[in-house]
């Protein structure tokens, strides 16, 4: 059984103010592309298809063009959850009738269910928020995410035979990045591994970094959501339950990179459509650098001083006072001592915080 795992499309992301729907049907072309080439017998895609519960009217045409060309041009079911940024009401639309085209799609828990290909059996669970779970099943009491996962996949799982679980879920030792949306506060929406135990092999969403954890799997996002991201490798996984898991690299239209170096030396660089984060390493402040370097790097999405990023790493400031901390940041920063008439400038912002 092989099996061409994804998930996090985040369809109509916004990343600083620049839409990323271009992107995201490029790499999305490369996937159906990669489907036909592959041949699995069953597509899964673990949830957070959109980045909102309501999405742009353009991210929903993309995902219905894609869901189109792939049950069009590949012949394996296409099974599909809903995860925390989707609304499962507007996923559930239609999914009845999509089943006779190959499309599986589970949007809200009362949907949740079991596709039977050959000899597996397919335990799809949408997005299990424990509120959510008891509102829709009665008997379940639980409070925590662990136990609101467990007790829908002991609820649909077969008695006997192979089974895959499909879930969007934070496993407990899993790699976080920056654009991932919290489920809880701390730990409380974190589910342990062994939620899993028994299934030949979980298929999840929700972490953005490619990992594997336990018989886990994360595939990853479609593209870099994030600063954080910039060095991960962006993929999708086809497992083969009788054999090897591969991993697939989809080449992005445009990279998401960071970037250091002193202003001048970035100045002089080629110009790059790449999505950018620049560490500026001169020793002062740099006037209007953001707008210099947006001239030359039309995709610029952030900008920070390695001094003034160090200066806020170090001083603490417990026992000093706000114009104390001011004159070390801009000791720290400029390389000197700041004049009378500098602190005079700050003093009436410390006393009104105040």
């Amino acid at each position: 059984m092989r099996i061409l795992h994804t998930a996090d499309w985040h369809l109509g992301r916004i990343l600083g103010n620049l839409s990323l729907l271009d992107d995201q049907a490029y790499m999305l072309r490369q996937f159906v592309d990669l489907a036909v080439e592959t041949r699995p017998e069953v597509i899964v895609i673990a949830g957070d298809l959109y980045d909102r519960s309501v999405p742009p009217a353009d991210a929903v045409t993309l995902l219905d063009d894609t869901l189109h060309e792939l049950t069009s041009r590949c012949p394996a079911p296409v099974i599909a959850i809903s995860g925390n940024h989707d609304s499962q009401q507007r996923l559930d639309f239609g999914a009845r009738l999509l089943r006779h085209r190959g499309l599986h799609l589970f949007g809200s828990l009362g949907s949740a269910g079991v596709v039977q290909v050959g000899d597996t059996a397919f335990v799809a669970v949408p997005f299990a928020e424990p509120a959510a779970v008891r509102s829709a099943f009665p008997a379940y009491t639980g409070q925590d995410y662990h136990s609101a996962l467990a007790f829908l996949l002991q609820q649909l799982r077969p008695a006997a035979g192979r089974a895959v679980a499909i879930a969007h879920a934070f496993v407990a030792g899993g790699g976080e990045s920056d654009s991932e949306r919290p489920l809880a506060v701390g730990t409380a929406g974190h589910v342990g591994v062994e939620v899993f135990a028994g299934f030949a092999y979980a298929a999840l969403g929700h972490l953005h970094r490619p990992q594997t954890l336990g018989n886990a799997r994360y595939s990853g996002s479609l593209l870099k959501y994030s600063k954080s991201e910039a060095e991960q490798r962006k993929s999708v996984t086809l497992v083969d339950l009788d054999g090897a898991t591969e991993e697939f690299v989809l080449t992005p239209r445009r990279d998401l990179r960071c970037v250091q170096g002193a202003f001048d030396a970035l100045r002089a660089a080629p110009p790059s459509q790449d999505y950018l984060y620049f560490t500026l390493t001169d020793p002062g402040l740099i006037p209007n650098a953001a707008q210099r370097l947006r001239e030359i790097y039309p995709q610029f999405l952030g900008l920070e001083f390695r001094k003034a990023k160090e200066a806020s790493e170090r001083i603490t400031g417990k026992a000093a006072s706000p114009g104390e901390m001011f004159a070390g940041f801009w000791r720290h920063v400029a390389g000197e001592e700041a004049t009378a008439e500098q602190q005079a400038v700050v003093a009436p912002f410390f006393e009104e915080a105040q």
